[in-house]
């Protein structure tokens, strides 16, 4: 699989996503714990929009600490860009280069994928991403990955349901691959998606269970709702 042409295709695939979601779902909770849709969406394209300067600075201003800096950031950009402006952002950025400072063109994708899972899982979205970038991702799941994340997978085995690819040992866990990469990930999930004596584990009933319809995200092109900053029937 070329993964530049996949991460281009992710981010322009989320861009139609995020343009096409209503305003309250923008303020709803995502799957990163204390961050709604917006922070998640602003998250994703920060490492287009600050130069290494600019990252540098706002690390020190989170005294070192990577996980505050980019917390502090994903706030800030939240608050001060429209919703149009965080779609475009990504959009825009299709082919950027960018990659995480570990990981390199494979890391880029999981931050893409798994970021876009992270508010389309929790809004009960339909989508489901191509299973090609998925089995990329699955493959980089190690012990060191899941130190990393977060994720404690002691006693347990996790498998897909829907591609050939298993992890672990213990008791099974089994659902969707796109699901396992979020627990993998360190991700709760809403219940329903996963199966397994263990399930209950990875499971946050805060979130609706098991996909909602397509009809549910399309917006209606009649609605009165002006834009930020504008008039006209378009959303934010």
């Amino acid at each position: 699989m070329d993964i530049e042409r996949a991460i281009a295709a992710e981010r322009t695939e989320l861009a139609d996503l995020l343009d096409g979601l209503r305003e309250a779902d923008w303020d709803a909770p995502s799957l990163c714990a204390g961050w709604r849709v917006r922070e998640v969406a602003a998250h994703m394209s920060s490492g287009f929009r600050s130069s290494r300067s600019q990252m540098l600075r706002e690390l020190l201003r989170a005294r070192g600490n990577l996980h505050r800096m980019t917390d502090q950031c994903a706030r800030r950009d939240a608050a001060a860009l429209s919703t149009a402006e965080l779609a475009a952002a990504l959009r825009d950025n299709a082919e950027h280069p960018w990659k995480p400072p570990v990981g390199g063109l494979p890391a880029a994708l999981g931050h893409d994928v798994v970021h876009g899972l992270d508010i389309t899982v929790a809004l009960g979205h339909p989508r489901r991403v191509p299973r090609d970038r998925i089995r990329v991702l699955l493959g980089g799941v190690t012990p060191r990955s899941l130190k990393f994340f977060g994720a404690d997978l002691s006693g347990v085995r996790l498998r897909a349901e829907d591609l050939d690819w298993s992890y672990g040992t213990g008791a099974p866990v089994t659902g969707a691959a796109q699901d396992l990469l979020l627990v993998a990930f360190g991700r709760r999930l809403p219940s329903g998606r996963l199966h397994g004596e263990a399930a209950d584990r990875f499971t946050d009933d805060r979130f609706p269970a098991g996909p909602l319809t397509a009809d549910r995200f399309t917006r209606d092109p009649t609605s009165s709702a002006a834009p930020e900053g504008g008039t006209g029937t378009a959303r934010r």
